[in-house]
């Protein structure tokens, strides 16, 4: 079921990030929620009205009924919604989502960080000698582990 790689890098992967977004929205909404974001409004490429942000963050209702055009693809959040009676355009690169939760319960997850972008160089090997098995590295948070 599951292969052995023997240490080596496998072939890069695109972000789950936008996977797991589209996949906690549809979520949220089949269960007749509604589905929010917060967002990193300091991040660049984020497009909101000034006025919905707060601290630095915003945090974006992002139902059917809420929104026009909503888009979920995998670099960017986008769709029109109204602020203060006035349509907008907002445009949110996922890297800025921070989490998606439904207002009502609060459930729901904070997206966890990518370990590394799609076309990153996997890191050096250590000149020290060790291995990566043998270095002292804290465990990455958000990965799965196997247990026999």
């Amino acid at each position: 079921m599951s292969e052995e790689h023997n240490g080596e890098p496998g072939p890069a992967m695109t972000s789950h990030r936008p996977y797991l977004l589209r996949a906690l929205n549809d979520w949220i909404a089949d269960n007749g929620m509604t589905p929010h974001l917060l967002v990193d409004a300091t991040r660049p490429g984020v497009q909101v009205p000034a006025q919905a942000v707060s601290d630095g963050k915003v945090v974006l209702n992002i139902a059917e009924r809420a929104v026009a055009r909503l888009l979920i693809d995998n670099d960017t959040v986008s769709f029109t919604a109204r602020f203060g009676g006035v349509s907008h355009p907002v445009i949110v690169p996922i890297s800025a989502v921070l989490a998606i939760y439904a207002r009502e319960t609060g459930q729901g997850m904070a997206l966890p960080e990518d370990p590394s972008g799609p076309h990153d160089e996997p890191p050096p090997p250590p000149s020290d000698g060790t291995t990566p098995d043998t270095q002292a590295t804290p465990p990455r948070r958000g990965h799965l582990r196997v247990i026999k």
